[in-house]
């Protein structure tokens, strides 16, 4: 009997382990470790950050989903991997062994590195769903004395669209309230264009979403290093090409919400050759550790080189679909490393984005993920909008059941037939 412990209980942890109950032996045993007793579907937060969705909407208590399955369900944080010995620390001083570990954690955020940053600094969070929930009270507030905005994501984000969808739900937000006349708006991002999306872009998502923040008078800044966050202020320094400053700016603010950077968590921060400087997990193309072959990992926590360097740095973003495929080979590949055979199934690395702007959307599609690839599109309309909910009320209906279907392969192949894409 084998004992694989999954640690991390998101988006990609919650249906490795769905999916890991599907193909493993039935006398082999499954353990989700999670900080936290629930599953929350971060794709929802941006709502949540203007009130749109509250907490108990976009989450779902996982110890008795799991007991149902006959997974055991350990509420507790990592304080730190042994991987020579196979056992982790919990935060309540309990150990726990395992014979194959699945990394799913997701990042750490990296709020520190920048002075005055962070929801308990001067800027609001859609990141955690906590988080967003205070950003959506502040809203509120904000509603009332109305001034300018400031939104965006700071140098070595990956995750970039979050902030897109964030600004323009709070532009949809404040023409409902009859008052986006009263808001200046600016996105502040560090990468090179508008649209680049830390994928050097997908057909013309640049060109699109210029337009669109065109069309809705939002002003941006890109190749933007943000130099600290002050009360009502963000200071930023513009960048060349070559890196080079080009201009100094003060953006003012009276509410302001930017991504930031990842980093891996503090667990496993440091263990050489298990993770990179920045504490992600280096991975074979099987998701596996060349150093520790019983350990896995999946989804945001992974290490991704980005396919160019830009000039103030960005990350590479790991999105569903692309998490999703990470979940499926180790799924696969996993019941045939415990029978002393080869790993064969390999991850696909599409990148799919469903963006929504409160009211309409941008999708794109990449495949694979970072270019040349062999399939690109992306479109705009209020279609992706009612996609978009679709999304949420399948998945979280998917997480309370314990459901291992591949969701998004299903609905992505629905909608390139519907589209007429062909792959």
């Amino acid at each position: 009997m084998a004992h694989v412990v999954v640690l991390g209980a998101g988006l990609g942890g919650a249906i490795q382990a769905f999916e890991l109950k599907e193909t493993l032996s039935a006398g082999d045993k499954i353990t989700v470790i999670s900080n936290k007793p629930y599953f929350q579907f971060t794709p929802s937060n941006p709502w949540a950050g203007v009130g749109w969705r509250k907490k108990k909407d976009i989450t779902v208590d996982l110890d008795p989903v799991m007991s149902r399955r006959g997974i055991d369900f350990i509420c507790d944080g990592a304080a730190k991997l042994d991987p020579d010995s196979n056992t982790i620390t919990l935060q309540s001083g309990r150990e726990v062994s395992y014979d194959y570990l699945v990394i799913a954690t997701g990042p750490d955020l990296a709020f520190d590195e920048i002075e005055g940053f962070g929801p308990d600094k001067f800027t609001n969070s859609v990141c955690h769903v906590e988080h967003a929930e205070i950003s959506g009270d502040n809203w509120e507030g904000f509603c009332a004395n109305p001034g300018p905005i400031v939104v965006g994501a700071v140098q070595g984000a990956s995750c970039f669209g979050p902030a897109y969808e964030y600004i323009m739900t709070i532009d949809t937000d404040l023409r409902r309230r009859k008052i986006r006349d009263k808001v200046p708006m600016t996105f502040v991002t560090s990468e090179p264009y508008i649209g680049h999306l830390g994928l050097g872009g997908v057909g013309d998502t640049k060109g699109m979403l210029e337009s669109i923040f065109r069309d809705r008078d939002i002003k941006w800044i890109t190749n933007a290093k943000v130099d600290k966050f002050e009360e009502h202020a963000v200071h930023v320094t513009e960048v060349n090409e070559d890196g080079s400053e080009k201009k100094k700016h003060e953006v003012a603010f009276d509410y302001a919400m930017m991504l930031p950077a990842f980093r891996g968590i503090p667990a496993v921060m440091g263990i050489e050759g298990l993770v990179n400087p920045r504490g992600f997990i280096t991975v074979d193309e099987f998701q596996r550790n060349a150093k520790y072959p019983n350990i896995f990992a999946i989804g945001v926590c992974i290490a991704i080189a980005p396919p160019v360097v830009t000039p103030v740095p960005t990350g590479v973003p790991k999105t569903g679909f692309m998490i999703e495929s990470m979940v499926t080979a180790t799924a696969h590949n996993l019941p045939k490393i415990i029978a002393g055979q080869e790993p064969t199934e390999l991850p696909t690395w599409n990148a799919f984005c469903l963006a929504d702007f409160g009211d309409r959307g941008v999708t794109f599609l990449a495949m694979p993920q970072n270019p040349p690839r062999n399939v690109t599109w992306a479109a705009e309309g209020k279609w992706v909008h009612w996609a978009k909910l679709a999304f949420e009320w399948y998945f979280i209906r998917k997480i309370r059941k314990g459901v291992s279907e591949p969701f998004y392969e299903k609905a992505i192949m629905k909608m390139m037939k519907v589209n007429k894409i062909k792959s």
